[in-house]
């Protein structure tokens, strides 16, 4: 009988395939957004915005903003190399983000069971708090990594 993987064991062993896949995901990278960091629960990514990504009133439209939060969201509920479906999100934007300065955005879990995660996001534009988001998951008894777990 095979033996299963916990959550940590999971993260460890097949990492480098669940960064390759959060990194090569196709909507942060047609925006441009960048995994910069991704442990077990956690990912910070971030995004220097351009006159595209930005309203009427030539700040960075929220749309974008929100994106890059869902961005990490999705990277550290993924990170166990389970399948994580994001459930509910609620945005607080606090501060307008600018043309070309960098936004970075981390994500921390702040509770998991075996069917949900929960998961508080932050989002800066600059070194000013730029918006927040608290964000819960549906977590898949499947892994998209490995085929022996």
């Amino acid at each position: 009988m095979a033996v299963k993987l916990d959550d940590h064991a999971l993260h460890e062993k097949h990492y480098d395939q669940i960064v390759n896949i959060m990194k090569n995901e196709p909507y942060a990278n047609f925006l441009g957004m960048k995994l910069t960091d991704l442990g077990p629960g956690t990912a910070a990514a971030e995004l220097i915005p351009n006159e595209n990504m930005l309203n009427s009133h030539s700040t960075v439209h929220g749309g974008v903003i929100f994106s890059l939060a869902d961005y990490v969201f999705a990277a550290a509920s993924n990170s166990y190399g389970k399948t994580a479906l994001g459930v509910t999100t609620n945005v607080n934007f606090m501060s307008a983000g600018k043309l070309g300065q960098k936004l970075t955005a981390t994500a921390e879990e702040v509770k998991k069971n075996h069917k949900l995660g929960w998961y508080k996001i932050h989002v800066f534009s600059g070194e000013e708090l730029c918006a927040t988001m608290d964000a819960m998951v549906y977590r898949k008894s499947q892994s998209f990594v490995g085929n022996e777990d």
